[in-house]
């Protein structure tokens, strides 16, 4: 019984929380009320409120700082890429269904981000492709790789698009980790990743977010192939 109370009361302190936020009582930076406050409001123990925001953290909802309390981050990123990952393992999600999601993202991306792109974003974008032209180095490529995709995402002006192809983007490492610097120390590969890169910041073609995820499955697939196949 006792159990089942103490269930009860951690569930209430959330859901408390969760009609804040819903009501615009609480919106992104603010503070939450104090444990001891929360605990004397709903007349539970503060063992649940702790419990609660122990949980809300994990989710991603606030951030627990040592002297700033608890405030609203919105931070999900990281709790739905690990979410996707425990998925992934535990429903053993074929690494092609994945890429065909991110696929889908990234051409509804480039639809959106052809009407919201800013001026100072197209900059970006041309001096992200002039520097992968000339950079041999392929931790620097790869690192500009990503710049590139997140700044299109960005442009979108579309905040769960950002999320979710970052989570996905985590994810998809658990397979392809040094993928794209495979890719890139290949001259064949490295051109055609290039012309699908520019492609992408000089028309919007989803016919190159076709051809760059085409090179992705290509090599995604031989690596999946020697990995778990050896055992």
């Amino acid at each position: 019984m006792a159990r089942q109370e103490a269930g009860r009361a951690y569930q209430t302190v959330i859901d408390l929380i969760k009609r804040k936020i819903i009501r615009n009582e609480v919106q992104l930076g603010d503070n939450l009320p104090p444990e001891r406050e929360l605990a004397e409001t709903l007349g539970v123990s503060r063992t649940s409120v702790r419990e609660a925001l122990r949980t809300l953290e994990v989710m991603g909802i606030i951030t627990s700082t040592q002297g700033a309390g608890n405030v609203i981050s919105g931070n999900f990123e990281k709790s739905l890429g690990e979410s996707l990952a425990m998925m992934f393992l535990v429903q053993k999600i074929d690494y092609k269904q994945i890429s065909e999601l991110r696929c889908g993202l990234e051409k509804t991306m480039i639809v959106l981000a052809v009407d919201k792109i800013s001026k100072e974003q197209i900059d970006l974008l041309e001096t992200l492709i002039e520097a992968m032209e000339h950079t041999t180095d392929e931790i620097d490529n790869v690192d500009l790789d990503e710049k590139l995709h997140y700044t299109i995402a960005k442009a979108a002006s579309n905040p769960l698009i950002v999320t979710i192809l970052q989570a996905l983007a985590d994810v998809m490492h658990l397979f392809i980790k040094d993928l794209r610097k495979k890719i890139i120390a290949v001259d064949k590969g490295k051109n055609r990743l290039q012309l699908a890169h520019k492609h992408m910041v000089k028309a919007g073609a989803q016919a190159a977010i076709e051809e760059h995820f085409q090179l992705v499955d290509e090599n995604l697939r031989l690596d999946y192939v020697v990995k778990y196949t050896t055992f």
